[in-house]
C-alpha cells in the first residue's frame, strides 16, 4: 500500500469519525432538551385561573410600600372608605378595585414624576380575608372562611347541612357580577346526590353567597292537622 492510498484512508476515516460524533452530540442535546421539557413546571390551566382570581384591594386594606433605592418613601398605607390612598410626596391615588401587581405598576407610574425608575415592592398586611355566605335552610346560617377549593356541596356541609325544611332541588347561588349587582344560579343538589355525579358541583369563589329556601310540605306544615286530627300524607321536598 502506497503513500497515496493510506492518505486516502485516512481521510476517509477522519471524516467517518466526524460524522459519528455529530450524531452522538446532537443525540446528547436531544436527550438534554427532552429532560428539560419534563422537568420544566407547566403553566397553570387558564380554567383553574379563571377560577381562582387575583384580590382586588378593598376599602379598610393595608399594606407596606418598600422603595430599594429610596427607602425615605417606605411607608404604611389604608385604603380609605372612599377608595384612594395618600402617598408621601405624591398625594391621593385611587388604588380600589386593583389587584398587587396593578398597584404596583399604579405606584412605579405615580413615583416616576420625582424619581427616576423607582424600583417598588407591595406588601398586603391586613386585607379582607375571602369568604362565603349560607343563608336559608342549612344548620348553621352565617359567614364562613373560604379556604382553598370548596365547592358547593362542601359549603352546605361546612353550614351544618340541610335542615328537614330545606329544598334540595333549588340551591340558589349568588355571585358578585359587577359593581352593585349579583348573577344567580339554581343547582338541582337533590339529584346530583342521587345520582353521586357531583361534575355539576360549583366551586365557590370569594363572596359568593348559597341560598336554601324552604321544601312545599315546610310551607304548608302550619296548616295541615295534627296527628291527633288525622292522618296525612307528606308532600315531597
Amino acid at each position: 500500500m502506497n503513500m497515496k492510498m493510506i492518505r486516502a484512508l485516512l481521510v476517509l476515516l477522519g471524516v467517518a469519525m466526524t460524522a459519528a460524533l455529530a450524531v452522538a452530540q446532537n443525540q446528547i442535546i436531544a436527550e438534554a432538551n427532552k429532560q428539560s421539557e419534563m422537568s420544566a413546571p407547566s403553566s397553570p390551566d387558564k380554567s383553574f385561573q379563571e377560577r381562582r382570581p387575583r384580590y382586588r384591594l378593598q376599602a379598610g386594606d393595608v399594606f407596606d410600600i418598600s422603595f430599594e433605592l429610596n427607602p425615605e418613601f417606605n411607608q404604611t398605607v389604608t385604603v380609605q372608605p372612599d377608595g384612594f390612598i395618600t402617598l408621601r410626596g405624591i398625594g391621593d391615588v385611587a388604588v380600589k378595585g386593583e389587584t398587587v401587581p396593578e398597584l404596583t405598576e399604579t405606584l412605579r407610574q405615580d413615583y416616576s414624576k420625582i424619581l427616576n425608575a423607582p424600583l417598588i415592592s407591595v406588601v398586603l398586611k391586613d386585607f379582607e380575608k375571602p369568604y362565603f355566605i349560607a343563608d336559608g335552610q342549612v344548620g348553621h346560617p352565617g359567614k364562613y372562611d373560604l379556604r382553598g377549593d370548596v365547592t358547593l356541596t362542601e359549603a352546605i356541609a361546612m353550614s351544618g347541612g340541610f335542615l328537614e325544611s330545606a329544598k334540595h332541588s333549588q340551591v340558589l347561588l349568588f355571585r358578585k357580577a359587577s359593581q352593585g349587582w349579583y348573577s344567580a344560579q339554581i343547582f338541582n343538589v337533590k339529584k346530583m346526590e342521587k345520582k353521586g355525579d357531583l361534575k355539576e358541583d360549583p366551586t365557590l369563589q370569594a363572596g359568593d353567597m348559597l341560598f336554601v329556601p324552604k321544601n312545599r310540605y315546610s310551607k304548608l306544615k302550619p296548616f295541615i292537622p295534627g296527628s291527633s286530627m288525622g292522618a296525612f300524607v307528606p308532600l315531597q321536598p
